[in-house]
């Protein structure tokens, strides 16, 4: 508690804002400024791009060495991160009612989406989500789903489990894949439960109905306006959608047989490629129309040029270089991680990280040569976490998501040269 209520004097000092008694107390009292507003921003950014960095730092640590203590010490740095992002939050509501310039207007409302789960302000509360976050994480990286085969056990992770569901045509094995890699997370969903109420808490304390609310929230319109828009878009493209999902599922029981496919309604997941039936790439070749020819096979034409993981990423390098983009320094294929390690457990789910932009920025992924991993490692450059966990500075005035990976959008400066990590 001590250390929150320093934090809290000093950037009620730095604004400004009496703190004590006579004329502190006025002060205090009196209706706050614009330029209180901009010292109190300029004060909290500093603050967080600290604590931001500590956070992300224990982060990767922890998921790419997934123990016992490195879980302690990512949930420890995050519960720093997001007492402080509360605290500043609830201190920023002062400000609301001052009519204030776009850009310090536009980082008072970052503040409050910094967190994908905002935490309660509560101490033991934040604790807890923060701890069961990590917990989260390393058990998702730790999942493997254990098959019997002809010799004895076979234990899958995600990689090689999504391996199966892209390449295997054989019913009865994707459905077993697809059913044992969803009961790794059965044992998660009590604790995930506890999750959900501890964000919509921490997210009610902020202003808004839910996390849910808060998450739609940024995309500069109210989350009600943005609901109503999405289902307008949706409403468009529905006819399209069911044209296509019925193709696909009369292609499908072509050649699973009517009783693998339903005649109408939903397609069974397993059957479409995708461990989260997200992109339906892998079954083109059973779903193409029988006119539109072989195409290609990206993946094969990648490995027989014994293309490795280094290779693959410098071919989205390459891509965002002939945009006139700089390209990745030094420390990116120093500190990245390309290649699942043999000697421990890491979260192989590619994710973009922006420690110290533009000398120190990685990708976290265990590179496949295939063509899934080829249009991700042109993704994952363009991805960035600051605008999202750290500085609600470097954000203002661009379009910000509540996820990790904020996709860049160039909004160049005068006079100053492009480089990946442009917000």
């Amino acid at each position: 508690m001590t250390r929150h209520l320093t934090g809290a004097v000093f950037l009620l000092a730095a604004a400004g804002i009496g703190i004590g008694c006579g004329a502190g107390d006025r002060e205090a009292s009196e209706a706050p400024t614009v330029d209180e507003a901009r010292q109190f921003v300029a004060a909290a950014e500093t603050r967080l791009e600290a604590l931001s960095r500590k956070a992300n730092r224990a982060d990767w640590v922890q998921q790419t060495n997934i123990t016992v203590d490195t879980e302690k010490m990512a949930a420890d740095a995050q519960s720093d991160l997001a007492a402080a992002v509360t605290e500043l939050a609830v201190e920023a509501r002062r400000f609301e009612a001052l009519s204030l310039p776009p850009e310090e207007a536009r980082k008072l409302t970052l503040l409050k989406l910094l967190l994908a789960a905002p935490a309660p302000a509560d101490a033991a509360e934040r604790e807890e989500l923060t701890a069961i976050g990590a917990w989260l994480n390393a058990e998702y990286g730790r999942g493997k789903y254990c098959r019997t085969r002809t010799g004895g056990e076979e234990c899958l992770d995600i990689d090689r489990a999504s391996d199966i569901l892209a390449t295997s045509r054989d019913p009865n094995e994707l459905v077993d894949v697809w059913q044992g890699w969803h009961r790794v997370g059965a044992p998660m969903r009590e604790r995930y439960t506890r999750f959900v109420e501890l964000s919509n808490k921490g997210a009610r304390q902020l202003g808004f109905a839910d996390a849910g609310a808060m998450w739609r929230s940024g995309y500069d319109m109210p989350p009600e306006r943005f609901a109503a828009e999405l289902d307008r878009l949706w409403t468009e493209v529905r006819p399209l959608y069911l044209s296509l999902h019925a193709y696909v599922r009369s292609r499908l029981a072509r050649q699973y047989g009517a009783g693998a496919i339903p005649e109408s309604g939903t397609i069974p997941a397993h059957l479409l490629g995708n461990m989260w039936a997200q992109q339906w790439g892998d079954i083109y070749p059973l779903a193409a129309p029988p006119a539109s020819g072989e195409g290609y096979d990206l993946t094969g034409i990648l490995r027989a040029r014994k293309v490795d993981e280094r290779a693959l990423v410098r071919y989205g390098e390459r891509f965002f270089t002939s945009l006139g983009y700089q390209p990745l320094p030094p420390a990116f294929w120093e500190r990245s991680l390309f290649r699942k390690p043999t000697d421990r457990e890491v979260v192989c789910h590619a994710s973009a990280w922006d420690f110290d932009a533009p000398e120190d920025v990685r990708i976290k992924m265990c590179v496949q040569i295939n063509a899934e991993d080829f249009q991700t490692v042109h993704h994952e450059p363009s991805c960035r976490s600051s605008c999202s966990s750290s500085s609600i500075g470097r954000c203002a005035g661009k379009r910000a998501t509540p996820a990790r990976c904020t996709v860049a959008r160039s909004t160049e400066t005068p006079g100053r040269e492009r480089s990946w990590r442009s917000c």
